[in-house]
């Protein structure tokens, strides 16, 4: 309704200004100022917020990226073959394939690796993309690697870095009381990742990847780590909700995959498949181009503030609902039942809804890090029913030692049964 109402305008506006001089100069003015504040996004055509042109955002993004380099230097760590000469290797394979692909293929990228053990990587909206030496060894499908690089270029790809910074900018100019919130901040970001997540996967497939892969990650690190759903606001999609839409969009995309080769019509599809359809039509501007351009920023910003507002909504209710059931959850006995395992029961002393996908977690502080465990609890719990979960702990933790460091049970998640 709202698009159909904004080409009508359009066409109008077309109409008037093709007889007023004046008036295109006026359109001519507006097109410079959504110029100035927004970019056709590469994906879908549509206008987004950007204060910086490409040249820029490389100019900066790559600025943080050789100040990082600098810093490994002189602190005399290794990147990239001297890290690892098989890894290094494998990943600019892999890179390669994917960049081909991608929107941004025009432009020469190079990925850094660096020796950290944890498992990230990060693009700074330049062209480069640092991969964590952990990342590489987590991950020793080539497919899984290549939906992590097909994430992280699709970050630049869409402008998330600086469509962030100047939402941020402009909400706070126009006094926006949700922008200032850490949940609504997080729930912007979110909703990139979720964005990320679905046109890296679609350059997995169409660089030869097996495009389920991604939701092989998010399958694993949900059975590891289970979704911390009340600890904090969640600025990436939990891993059961990134597992389960990581598998729809990859099946979506099924057809587009040629293993191990790049798909012939891969141009053709980035602007039309089966995700989205790429919108081609900008009017020129002094002939409603202006105009259309200002209303097309504000449409999109003011649908991403409504979803993010949203997003944070969604995940207070999710909260609220899980922390609603662990005050009800009693412990009835803990007992160490190897080196390495403890199991716990527990009742459910409520006349509440019927539980699902139960993940109890075991928290701790050892040295100087957070540490969580999760058990996976099967099949369904009623009001008033006892469980058992169990913890595996690591070989380089014993049970004996959870009261040393603080360990604390806490609920990690829970569904209402349907």
């Amino acid at each position: 309704m709202i698009l159909s109402l904004r080409i009508g305008l359009v066409a109008l506006i077309f109409t008037v200004l093709s007889g007023c001089q004046a008036l295109q100069k006026v359109d001519q003015g507006l097109y410079q100022v959504a110029e100035s504040v927004s970019e056709k996004d590469r994906v879908t055509g549509q206008r987004s917020l950007s204060m910086a042109d490409r040249r820029a955002q490389i100019e900066q993004g790559n600025a943080y990226v050789d100040q990082l380099i600098a810093q490994e230097q002189k602190n005399k760590r290794p990147v990239n073959a001297a890290v690892s000469r098989t890894q290094y290797q494998r990943l600019v394979r892999v890179f390669d394939r994917i960049h081909q692909v991608s929107h941004l293929k025009q432009e020469r990228w190079q990925p850094l690796l660096i020796k950290r053990d944890s498992f990230n990587a990060f693009t700074t909206g330049g062209t480069y993309i640092v991969v964590h030496s952990q990342l590489m060894d987590d991950l020793p499908d080539d497919a899984e690697l290549a939906a992590v690089l097909g994430h992280e270029i699709a970050h630049t790809v869409a402008n998330h870095v600086y469509e962030r910074q100047t939402h941020a900018q402009i909400s706070a100019l126009a006094g926006s009381n949700a922008a200032g919130r850490s949940g609504y901040q997080a729930a912007f970001t979110h909703e990139s990742e979720r964005e990320a997540d679905r046109i890296g996967i679609l350059y997995t497939a169409l660089a030869g990847y097996d495009p389920l892969a991604a939701s092989r990650i998010w399958q694993r690190k949900y059975a590891e780590q289970g979704n911390a759903r009340a600890l904090f606001h969640h600025d990436h999609p939990v891993n059961a909700e990134r597992y389960q839409e990581a598998k729809s969009v990859g099946t979506q995309v099924l057809p587009y995959y040629k293993k191990n080769q790049i798909n012939p019509k891969a141009a053709e599809l980035l602007d039309n498949n089966v995700l989205w359809r790429k919108n081609e039509n900008e009017v020129a501007a002094g002939e409603g181009g202006g105009v259309a351009a200002l209303l097309s920023t504000a449409l999109g910003a003011y649908v991403q503030h409504q979803q993010a507002k949203g997003e944070e909504q969604r995940q207070l209710q999710q909260a609220s609902f899980v922390k609603s059931v662990e005050s009800v959850l009693k412990v009835e006995s803990t007992r160490k039942t190897g080196t390495h395992q403890l199991e716990t029961r527990w009742r459910y002393a409520a006349n509440g809804p019927i539980l699902t996908d139960v993940v109890m977690g075991l928290y701790l502080q050892r040295n100087g890090k957070s540490e969580r465990y999760v058990s996976h609890v099967d099949g369904y719990i009623k009001p008033g029913q006892r469980f058992t979960a169990i913890f595996s702990l690591p070989q380089t933790l014993k049970v004996d030692d959870l009261k040393k460091y603080g360990a604390k049970l806490y609920l990690d998640d829970a569904q209402a049964a349907r």
